[in-house]
């Protein structure tokens, strides 16, 4: 896909981290943005640095929740007019092991990493399926493709994203729809200061800035770098 003034392109998650770099990535190639997140200061801050973009909306969205995205795709097509790019990309994070985690808080991760990237799909195909060019893309993690301990609700959230991708890359293969399925790891966003910690860890604030830092240490790579990154293989029209 050629990412020109034509294209216009929707990004959840785009408050911060990869969302915010991509928007910004792609805002410097005079793209229009349809950027969408649930904290709607951080999502006014994303749109106020894409000066480049040919135009930017922005739409207060809790992607978890199917009846707000459907309503999201329909406000897009009415100020934007089509689709030719869907990147769903909003994720939470959550500590601990499966039996320190609460099933409220297992459901809610699942509900925005997964169920999130579900009702992105589902609102947006159709709209993608009357484009030319026109292209799906799912956001994993590096935790789609192994599972470390502490991480059984975000784990199965990322390989779900990535079966359900994949099975749609099968689906679609025969429209004009391209899918892809990516799978960042180590980036250095704020993914897990804002990450849930279970009460039953009962951890000081000490604890819990040390086993951040310790966390942080991993993040290697910065949302700009993998916003680039993400912006070739879309070029390249990888899956």
């Amino acid at each position: 896909m050629n990412l020109n003034s034509s294209i216009i392109v929707v990004i959840t998650g785009a408050g911060s981290g990869i969302g915010r770099a991509l928007a910004q990535n792609f805002a410097a190639r005079g793209v229009a943005l349809a950027l969408a997140d649930v904290d709607s200061e951080k999502l006014e801050e994303t749109a106020r640095s894409c000066t480049g973009a040919t135009r930017v909306t922005t739409h207060t969205v809790d992607v978890g929740d199917a009846s707000q995205m459907n309503d999201f795709a329909q406000a897009v097509l009415t100020e934007h007019g089509r689709v030719n790019l869907v990147i769903n990309n909003a994720g939470v994070a959550l500590f601990g092991n499966f039996d320190q985690v609460s099933s409220q808080d297992f459901d809610w991760l699942m509900r925005i990493n997964f169920g999130g990237v579900v009702n992105g799909s589902r609102a947006f195909l159709p709209i993608l399926k009357t484009a030319n060019p026109a292209m799906l893309v799912n956001v994993s993690s590096v935790f789609g493709l192994i599972a470390p301990p502490g991480q059984s609700a975000y784990s199965a959230a990322k390989f779900a994203v990535r079966g359900f991708t994949e099975c749609l890359r099968h689906e679609l293969a025969k429209t004009s729809v391209r899918v892809a399925c990516v799978h960042p790891g180590g980036i250095q966003t704020n993914i897990a200061r804002a990450a849930r910690i279970p009460a039953q860890l009962e951890l000081s604030s000490a604890e819990q800035e040390k086993s951040l830092e310790q966390v942080e240490k991993l993040f290697i790579t910065s949302p700009e770098n993998a916003a680039a990154r993400i912006a070739l293989g879309i070029e390249r029209n990888e899956t």
